[in-house]
């Protein structure tokens, strides 16, 4: 009594599992225009928290010398590469204006991140007035 026990695998056909990559393909385009909006939104995060430590800086430096400076680097702002130089950053941090009154910092986006042709631009002031200028 020598018999063989033969075993029949249960496995997904190649036909199946290429419709069930072509259902999520799908899905997948549907969801994506939908959320390119919080993506826009989270990463105009960046901008902000960096504007917001950018202002903390200038108002030491104000206690200090009683006036702003126009110069990220003496206030000791160290700006991260940016994503176009191979780096994390999206976005360029820049003073625009600085005197013994006040002082005006952008944040300028360097990527299109709706791809609309519109870089996100956001602004802070002495006050600490966080303002988006252009929404991407």
């Amino acid at each position: 009594m020598n018999t063989v026990l033969k075993r029949k695998w249960q496995a997904f056909s190649l036909p199946e599992l290429l419709v069930v990559l072509v259902i999520i393909g799908i899905l997948v385009l549907i969801a994506l225009p939908n959320l390119m909006p919080l993506i826009s939104k989270a990463k105009s995060m960046e901008a902000q928290q960096q504007l917001v430590f950018l202002h903390t800086l200038e108002k030491s430096y104000f206690y200090i010398r009683s006036r702003y400076s126009a110069s990220l680097e003496e206030v000791g702002f160290e700006h991260a590469r940016l994503v176009t130089e191979g780096g994390n950053a999206n976005y360029r941090i820049e003073i625009v204006s600085a005197d013994e009154r006040g002082f005006r910092a952008t944040a300028t986006a360097v990527v299109d991140f709706d791809g609309d042709g519109v870089y996100n631009v956001w602004e802070i002031d002495q006050d600490k007035e966080l303002k988006e200028i252009t929404k991407d």
